[in-house]
């Protein structure tokens, strides 16, 4: 069983009746010793949360691990169109047995450009299953009734179509899973399915929680959260079922525990009558005789500090409590509060037992309604000073961070810190190292009793230190599947008005990363995308596009990556410039403009051309991309084509004729000072009116310089010196990206990158570096403001495979 915590683990930190003839629903084929099953709508996703999350990174290297992420790899080459159902489980066997199972379309799965695999067909009592191997590992699959079954176990896939009595409850479950969720998982917590140990308490771990969990769980990089029910078919034997009929509390452990506390455990209830009963019949009976002086109790929870333990109690009527206790020597004040000594130091684990374990509650304090029991003074003291200072868990901005994505009320409540996440992580498993969660200081989980069942929330997280004024720093990193093409852009979200990542890889695949990390879609392009991404909203709703050209096709997607209406648009003849989106009159009524070679083809939204454009072929090559610019009232579509300027109208009509033959450079047409603007292969700065009329300007740039510009800022960058306006920056030798200008919170932003140096530049407008610049980055930048805060983000390529997103404050 600790090879499936150490599944669950990797996951959150990586049924009626028998069969009938069709296999519809993908649950009923759920193998019947399946202890685990994951439904997610993204295998990429999944991978790559694998990858990037930093806690499953500390999982790297032990064996058992390795071996699992070996019998998951072949989800790689799966392209499911629908949801894929991932279950594991033993069957008469001790190896981990591991199944796939989603619909079937000819594409699902298929190896032909994947090396060093086989396939082959085995028979057996009539059943033909497909034997395939990748490299050293081999699945074997079977295709029925358009469902795909696939396993590590011949067995299992042989049978998988075979009538069997499925688990009613964990159909029921399953049935209950939200659609669209990118992660959801089921667990069958019965004794010898999944006993997972979610307690510092030994003895508590080895009791049955409950029979059933089902938890949406969303993956970042830096944090794992979850949130659902668990259920219990056997309500005698399940600990969940003592908080039946009793209403959660408000846990205010945390409003008297030291903030470096290690850990608690806090357990509420609103009537103690109704809570002693359940109790009493979980222990078949066991029950303590003078049950009314604790019908004053709410509350009651153990913290853990250093070795240390503290009782805790949280009483309505703490008088009352007090006169129970009765006259006690005093052992000590401690800023004016009295610790007492006490007669019943194992009382409350005989009373509270399995939850309660400490038998030395020799000394307490009364603090108000609290009242805190242990047999170490410093404890005691620590207690009281953290309190009276204001100083408690409950004030930390770790806690109230955790607690703002958490329930106010728990019926059951566990809080620890990375220490002792820790010790639960290690003590699920053998592992070849230790698992170290570092950074990961804060982690909860919650029960809340509701009627039958309980809510279940879950998080642990890595809490980020509190930015200086002016630092620049990494706010997360992706790895993807292979090495970045393309460089990283922001695009909008239009669901939470924030902005993701698109990026590509060499293997021609798009992704679709949000800002915390998580890789929300991958899709498979034909060749390398040209240029930037673009955003269209085609239907007028507010819902953006993603719209783009490569070598021979025009994609728009939607916002999960499916092809939106006609496209894409596929083209013999090759596209060499980047797809040209324009928006004349700002009313979403878009041209896309293509380019093969001399030629322009203009298309509308819905992908048909545009018979009243009438500019089909230029004299020469098009060297840059058609711009929409506009001076005034009057728009333009401006490019080179060989030696020329054209400068036509929306029907494509010459709209002002440049006599003059010129010999561009590289760096394209920019729109400054009301003139298209550019340079010459030899560095001179070229302008033309609206009337064509030319003039140029010797900028003593060398022949290997770059520009760019805006309406009235012209940045320049010639070897190693850039000039922002008319300032002049020196920089290290090195090979340095193209400048870019960005305008953010009303303040201009100039960047270029070394590539040699793999360091990013960022000037203000007046050349002047902004403060903790360079970063590290490999690749030019891309920079605005992600999310609802006013402070700027850019990302870059870190590593050869991977992105980083930096903040900066």
């Amino acid at each position: 069983m600790r090879a499936l915590w150490l599944l669950f683990t990797f996951i959150l930190v990586i049924s009626c009746t028998s069969d009938t003839t069709k296999h519809t629903d993908l649950i009923n084929l759920a193998p019947t010793k399946s202890a685990v099953i994951i439904k997610t709508s993204s295998v990429e996703g999944l991978i790559s949360a694998f990858k990037n999350n930093s806690l499953l990174n500390q999982f790297s290297g032990a064996s058992a691990l390795d071996k699992l992420h070996s019998q998951l790899q072949f989800l790689e080459h799966l392209k499911p169109s629908e949801d894929i159902l991932l279950t594991f489980g033993r069957l008469n066997t001790d190896s981990l047995q591991v199944s796939v199972i989603t619909k079937y379309h000819k594409d699902l799965f298929n190896l032909d450009s994947v090396p060093n695999h086989s396939v082959e067909t085995l028979t057996s009592k009539g059943v033909s299953v497909i034997k395939t191997t990748i490299d050293n590992t081999t699945i074997y699959s079977v295709i029925k009734d358009s469902i795909f079954f696939a396993s590590n176990d011949r067995l299992l896939t042989e049978t998988a179509f075979e009538k069997r009595t499925s688990d009613p409850e964990f159909k029921r479950l399953y049935q209950t899973t939200g659609n669209g969720k990118s992660l959801s998982i089921i667990l069958k917590t019965k004794p010898n399915f999944f006993e997972p140990k979610w307690f510092f308490d030994k003895q508590l771990n080895t009791l049955q929680l409950s029979n059933y969990m089902l938890l949406d769980a969303e993956l970042n990089q830096d944090q794992l959260k979850f949130n659902g029910i668990t259920t219990t078919t056997d309500s005698l034997k399940s600990l969940i079922n003592v908080f039946k009929n009793t209403i959660p509390q408000e846990n205010h452990l945390p409003k008297i525990s030291p903030p470096d506390v290690d850990g608690f455990l806090s357990f509420s209830f609103h009537n103690y009558k109704i809570f002693n009963d359940n109790l009493s019949a979980y222990r078949r009976g066991t029950s303590t005789n003078d049950t009314a002086i604790f019908e004053s109790i709410m509350e009651v929870g153990i913290l853990y500090k250093n070795e240390q333990q503290a009782l805790f109690l949280n009483s309505i009527d703490a008088p009352n409590m007090s006169n129970f206790l009765g006259v006690q020597s005093t052992v000590e004040t401690y800023r004016d509060v009295t610790i007492y000594d006490s007669d019943h130091p194992s009382l409350f684990s005989n009373v509270f037992s399995p939850f309660i374990s400490y038998k030395d509650a020799s000394k307490y304090i009364n603090i108000g309604d609290y009242f805190v029991f242990s047999d170490n003074l410093d404890v005691l003291r620590d207690i009281i000073s953290s309190y009276q200072n204001g100083n408690t868990l409950s004030t930390s901005a770790v806690f109230i961070d955790l607690m703002a994505q958490l329930s106010d009320e728990s019926s059951l409540f566990v809080y620890a810190n990375g220490s002792h996440l820790k010790s639960i992580l290690n003590s699920n498993f053998t592992a070849d190292n230790p698992i170290n969660p570092d950074g990961f200081n804060a982690s909860a989980l919650q029960f809340v009793y509701d009627t039958d069942f309980a809510h279940v929330h879950g998080i642990t997280q890595k809490n980020k230190k509190k930015a200086t004024s002016n630092a620049v720093y990494e706010d997360m990193s992706v790895t993807l599947d292979a090495d970045v093409l393309t460089n990283p852009q922001f695009v909008n979200n239009h669901t939470n008005s924030q902005m993701e990542v698109v990026v590509q890889d060499v293997n021609n695949n798009l992704y679709l990363i949000s800002k915390d990390g998580k890789v929300l879609w991958k899709k498979q392009l034909d060749s390398k995308i040209l240029g930037r991404v673009e955003q269209l909203d085609i239907f007028k709703n507010g819902r953006l596009q993603l719209a783009f050209a490569t070598q021979n096709q025009v994609y728009v997607l939607d916002r999960n990556g499916k092809n939106v209406g006609g496209f894409p648009l596929k083209f013999k003849d090759q596209i060499t410039q980047p797809l040209s989106v324009f928006d004349y009159e700002n009313n979403r009524d878009y041209r896309l403009m293509v380019t093969q070679g001399k030629s322009v083809l203009m298309y509308n939204k819905q992908g048909k051309i545009v018979s009243g454009f009438t500019y089909k072929k230029a004299d020469d090559t098009i060297n840059t991309q058609p711009q929409h610019l506009r001076i005034g009232k009057k728009d333009y579509i401006v490019f080179v084509q060989g030696k020329e300027l054209e400068i036509l109208n929306r029907t494509g009509q010459t709209r002002v004729k440049v006599k003059n033959n010129i010999d561009f450079s590289d760096s394209g047409i920019f729109l400054y000072n009301n003139r298209f603007t550019t340079t010459t292969a030899k560095g001179d700065l070229i302008q033309i009116d609206g009337n064509g009329k030319l003039s140029s300007a010797n900028l003593n740039l060398g022949e290997k310089h770059a520009i760019t510009a805006t309406s009235k800022t012209l940045v320049t960058l010639s070897e190693n010196i850039l000039h922002i306006k008319s300032h002049k920056v020196e920089l290290d030798f090195g090979e340095y990206t193209p400048p870019k200008i960005f305008y953010i919170n009303d303040k201009i932003y100039v960047s270029v990158t070394d590539l040699q140096a793999k360091k990013v530049h960022l000037f203000d407008s007046l050349g002047k570096p902004i403060d903790n610049f360079p970063v590290y980055g490999i690749s030019a930048i891309d920079l605005d403001n992600i999310d609802k805060e006013k402070r700027p983000e850019f990302v870059t390529v870190g590593d050869r495979n991977s992105i980083i997103i930096y903040q900066m404050n």
